[in-house]
């Protein structure tokens, strides 16, 4: 499933609450570092064709219209601006400057409302993309697995040279202030539940001390449906191991 406008939604988000969506990329394609198995865009290889992204100004010009419009409406309250869509956010060159943007929008229309960004990480070497991740309310950034094998099978980083222990100690550097995502499945192919999946997840959280861990499974159609879900006793047991290192966990069904 593609977003195909900028600005979509908003929708009801199992982890965020009312979420007014933002898409970085293009309305008919997909743009992405990864190429998740699980993804609910689809691949890579769906709409390649389009690879127009919108401009900073057309951002923040149709966010603050929308905006304007629904609060006008009296709907219910935005609980959330949310970066997801088509991809990797982070990828399009004016990242940085359309959070800025964005919290000045929020601040004037929608203060009580969250900044909130869906990220795999791979952009952490770009200092710009790092200090704003640093600023928005909700960084959350995907960490499914910590074992190299596991992260090629599900996530499939179209960089080659991806390093997993290099996007672990990135993601330590926010010090605190950041949310880690990890979705659990089973497959042909992959499975990140096993003890040893488990340990080398818990030593990277150990390291990346984040602020909140969220664990969830499959909720949508996925590209393969070889992909198995992973119920909710489970995912409270994985839970409960995150919770004994002394970090905020919510698990998600």
């Amino acid at each position: 499933m593609l977003f195909h406008s900028t600005i979509f939604g908003p929708v009801h988000s199992r982890r965020l609450g009312v979420s007014l969506g933002v898409n970085l990329l293009p309305d008919n394609g997909k743009i992405c570092s990864f190429d998740c198995v699980y993804c609910e865009c689809g691949l890579n290889a769906d709409g390649r064709d389009d690879r127009v992204v919108p401009a900073r100004e057309k951002v923040a010009g149709d966010l603050e219209e929308f905006l304007a419009g629904y609060i006008a409406s009296g709907k219910p309250a935005i609980d959330s601006i949310t970066f997801a869509g088509n991809g990797e956010p982070t990828l399009h060159k004016q990242f940085a400057e359309i959070i800025d943007d964005t919290i000045a929008i929020r601040d004037r229309i929608v203060p009580a409302a969250k900044v909130s960004v869906l990220s795999n990480a791979w952009q952490l070497k770009n200092k710009s993309v790092f200090n704003a991740l640093s600023k928005v309310d909700n960084n959350i950034l995907k960490l499914d697995s910590a074992i190299p094998a596991s992260i090629t099978a599900i996530n499939r980083p179209v960089n080659p040279n991806f390093d997993i222990d290099d996007l672990i100690n990135h993601l330590a550097m926010f010090k605190h202030n950041c949310i880690i995502q990890t979705l659990f499945l089973r497959g042909e192919t992959c499975d990140n539940t096993t003890e040893e999946e488990i340990n080398a997840w818990l030593d990277a959280l150990k390291k990346i001390s984040p602020k909140e861990v969220q664990i969830y499974s499959l909720d949508r159609k996925t590209p393969y449906d070889t992909l198995r879900h992973v119920g909710i006793d489970e995912l409270n047991a994985i839970a409960a191991r995150v919770q004994a290192l002394g970090l905020r966990t919510h698990v998600t069904e």
